[in-house]
């Protein structure tokens, strides 16, 4: 790596871990973000290992989590020798005898995830020498995350702002061609940095009822109380759009399981006291499979709970392959009190 970092994090992250690599060997340089218990790998040097950009551990199964926590060393030429990395369940998932990790943090100083690389032979001890030299690029790249992290949010204003021509004149919400536009922007942003978000997608139960016994005028009305609703459950950051017809959808940003929750209740509170009945269904994005597979499994989920048409519920979807990942039931909150996703009927 010669001359200054480029300046955006992706970049300078990609040069970083290819002078790693050149530097010291190792067979997986990682670039991760750490949410809730996903290890997400946004970056990676891979020379055996079959890891790349996407991929999603168990945090606490990681020898990162250790190494956060106090219990290891930064860098440990031979785990073997440090039982709380040989005891660790990845080192039984796949081949480490060698590790480096050290934290990314943002600015407040709490954790964002970790620079970090494993090796199945042994490595040198001269290595420990020099963790301040990997310390001073994780610091670098973080210095570089803050200040991106600063300009994305602006940037999601800025977006805002172009997309208020973009409106649903009877609604005044977002229309399908902000919606797909903002989708995707936030999407690179997740891929980039490894957000979570959450989709809700809702579908009125009584439009048509009502355009029938009460004329169209009454279903405008109806049609506004629900873009009202849902517009005061929100957050500032979020994104409402009207899809078409009687659909909604909702891009929570950088949202997770609890807060998905939390949403969910606003919106149900919000519908009730303006009278609305709706179908909801809730899809937490996958960093495997991106917004756009959460979209269409809030959607299914939506229509799920419009067939069915049962009470207020809670539902874990099927949303992981990964091993230990979430498991999927029907109508019944998660143990832990989360969820990929999940339906509601107001």
């Amino acid at each position: 790596m010669t001359g200054p970092l480029p300046p955006d994090f992706e970049h300078a992250g990609r040069a970083v871990l290819e002078f790693l690599h050149r530097r010291f060997g190792f067979g997986l340089w990682m670039i991760t973000r750490v949410e809730g218990d996903d290890w997400i790998v946004l970056q990676a040097e891979d020379h055996g290992y079959g890891v790349s950009a996407g991929r999603v551990f168990r945090w606490t199964d990681s020898f990162c989590f250790r190494m956060v926590e106090g219990l290891g060393p930064r860098v440990a030429p031979d785990t073997d020798l440090v039982p709380t990395f040989a005891s660790a369940p990845i080192a039984r998932q796949v081949p480490i005898r060698a590790y480096v990790g050290v934290p990314l943090t943002h600015r407040d100083g709490s954790l964002f995830g970790t620079l970090c690389a494993i090796d199945p032979a042994r490595q040198r001890d001269t290595i420990i020498n020099e963790q301040h030299l990997i310390e001073l690029l994780a610091s670098m790249l973080s210095s570089i995350l803050h200040s991106e992290l600063k300009v994305a949010e602006e940037a999601r204003r800025r977006e805002r702002l172009e997309m208020e021509a973009l409106v649903d004149p009877l609604t005044r919400l977002s229309n399908r061609r902000a919606w797909n536009e903002l989708l995707a922007r936030e999407e690179e942003r997740c891929r980039r940095y490894g957000h979570p978000a959450a989709l809700f997608m809702a579908d009125l139960d009584d439009l048509k009822e009502v355009n029938d016994a009460c004329g169209h005028a009454a279903g405008d009305a109806l049609l506004v109380a629900a873009a009202d609703a849902l517009r005061e459950a929100v957050r500032d950051t979020d994104v409402v759009a009207r899809l078409g017809g009687d659909e909604f959808g909702i891009i929570a940003v950088e949202c997770d399981a609890i807060g998905a929750e939390q949403l969910l209740g606003r919106t149900r509170d919000a519908l009730d006291r303006r009278g609305v009945r709706a179908s909801v269904g809730i899809a937490l994005r996958d960093p495997t499979h991106g917004l756009g597979r959460a979209w269409e499994e809030a959607d299914r989920l939506m229509y799920q709970q419009k067939r069915a048409r049962w009470p207020l519920s809670m539902n874990v979807s099927p949303d992981r392959t990964r091993p230990g990942a979430p498991g999927s039931v029907a109508a019944e909150p998660a143990a832990d009190g989360t969820a990929r996703g999940a339906a509601m009927r107001n």
